[in-house]
């Protein structure tokens, strides 16, 4: 079964900026869309990025666009996050999660999340 491990995440100071990336193991990554998503203290979780299984194609919130990149490197099995010019409403728990095909959601397997803490 595909697993799926989150790295990358920590604090940092507003402007700053972030990498976050997503391992797999059980499983190869390829077939599969993968999204980010987060959840911020007291907040519903919300869809960040997505990228399709071949990566031809991504798509970001409003709130994260011109400022988030989302790649995948299938040799490798991963998939990554760049997180610049952050801001500290971009503090949350940050999860990588899975969907065999081209969609991202709903996604079927979820990492185990990493906190991303933006504040001076």
């Amino acid at each position: 079964q595909l697993q799926l491990v989150e790295s990358g995440g920590g604090l940092v100071q507003p402007g700053g900026s972030l990498r976050l990336s997503c391992a797999a193991s059980g499983g190869t990554l390829r077939y599969y869309a993968i999204g980010w998503f987060r959840q911020a203290p007291g907040k519903e979780r919300e869809g960040v990025s997505c990228i399709s299984s071949s990566g031809g194609s991504s798509n970001y919130a409003d709130s994260v666009k011109g400022r988030f990149t989302i790649s995948r490197d299938n040799a490798k099995n991963t998939v990554s996050l760049q997180m610049n010019s952050l801001k500290p409403e971009d503090t949350a728990v940050y999860y990588c999660a899975a969907r065999f095909g081209s969609d991202c959601s709903p996604a079927r397997y979820w990492g185990q999340g990493t906190q991303v803490t933006v504040s001076s």
